[in-house]
């Protein structure tokens, strides 16, 4: 690293590049800060495929492989932070996503002397109960609230990616003036309209994780609704535990819709425009819950349908309405009513 350069220490518990959002956004983030003139330390989660030590984007990457369960796993790559740091790495600014590197990290600021950038997108005292439901209620749930708010309170500054976000952050006594809002974006090189035929029986598209918050059920159920009024097929495209797999097949055999859904995994993500521009409709049927409504998102997957110039159905949330005018740029519907959303597709 050039020690003109201002030194960064960018740490993320995701794998990149994979088909995840949160590798798009860790992507053209980190390009920004190396086009900006920093120099850029990116330390991330391994796969056990992807080397552990490269460069990526114009930033040297460092990549965390461990065994175990999810809490060990994240447990083990906040050690290894500390290592590194205690190998005698300095940096201006460490820019962390998650309470998993954050809280380590705040808590040795002082010793190692950098300022700290918090990226809130995600806290997993809201979110992994929806992954491991069994969490649900546990007093894991209660510590793991109190260790964000530990962190955000020391955190330097926030950044999050919409209003719904920022006003969760500021309920847990953060100063509005430490939170900026920077909301996602899209690269419109890459995601742009391409001319493709129109498809017969149309296409209704879904791009992103099988998470529960997504509403993938919610979008199943309402496919009979449609489908008693014309045919049409759909794809969902993106990755999920085995569990949602299972949960979302057994609902696609009982309303027997064998036929119409395909479940096509992950791709990489330079190919998702094509599948967008081959789509008639893409949707984002959101759940009305606190993922979605209380902590909130900015839904990477509306603005990349936006850019195709899809028409877009989506659940009528304040995350949602942050990104589309209402009947302009996309039809929403009235969250968790299938009946609504089969509405907005024939409309």
């Amino acid at each position: 690293m050039s020690e003109a350069a201002p030194r960064v220490l960018y740490c993320a518990f995701d794998v990149v590049p994979g088909p995840k959002g949160a590798s798009v956004h860790i992507t053209h983030f980190t390009q920004g800060l190396v086009q900006a003139g920093y120099a850029v330390q990116l330390f991330t989660a391994g796969n056990g495929v992807l080397p552990a030590e490269d460069t990526y984007c114009g930033a040297r990457i460092r990549r965390i492989h461990s065994d175990g369960n999810f809490l060990e796993r994240a447990q083990g790559f906040g050690q290894a932070l500390l290592d590194h740091l205690a190998e005698g790495h300095r940096y201006d600014v460490v820019h962390f996503r998650s309470i998993w590197s954050g809280l380590p990290l705040v808590e040795a600021q002082r010793q190692y002397g950098y300022r700290t950038l918090f990226e809130v997108n995600g806290l997993p005292s809201i979110e992994l109960k929806y992954h491991y439901p069994a969490l649900r209620g546990s007093s894991l749930i209660g510590k793991l609230r109190r260790q964000e708010v530990e962190t955000l309170a020391r955190a330097d500054h926030m950044i999050c990616p919409s209003q719904v976000t920022a006003q969760y952050i500021t309920s847990l006594g953060v100063a509005p003036q430490r939170v900026t809002v920077i909301p996602n974006g899209v690269d419109t090189t890459l995601f742009a309209p391409r001319p493709v035929p129109p498809a017969d029986p149309p296409i209704l598209l879904y791009v992103g994780t099988l998470a529960s918050w997504q509403g993938l059920e919610l979008l199943l159920e309402a496919l009979p609704f449609i489908l008693a009024r014309r045919p049409v097929r759909v794809r969902i495209v993106g990755r999920g535990r085995k569990a949602r797999r299972k949960r979302l097949t057994r609902l696609v055999h009982r309303w027997s819709l064998e036929d119409v859904v395909s479940f096509e995994g992950a791709r990489p993500h330079d190919t998702i425009p094509e599948a967008i521009n081959q789509a008639t409709i893409c949707v984002a049927p959101l759940t009305f819950n606190d993922r979605n409504v209380t902590q909130g998102c900015c839904p990477i997957k509306v603005l990349e349908y936006l850019a195709c110039r899809k028409p877009v159905v989506a659940s009528n949330l304040p995350v949602v309405r942050g990104l589309v005018r209402e009947g302009m740029d996309a039809l929403l519907f009235a969250p968790d009513d299938p009946v609504d959303l089969a509405r907005c597709v024939l409309t």
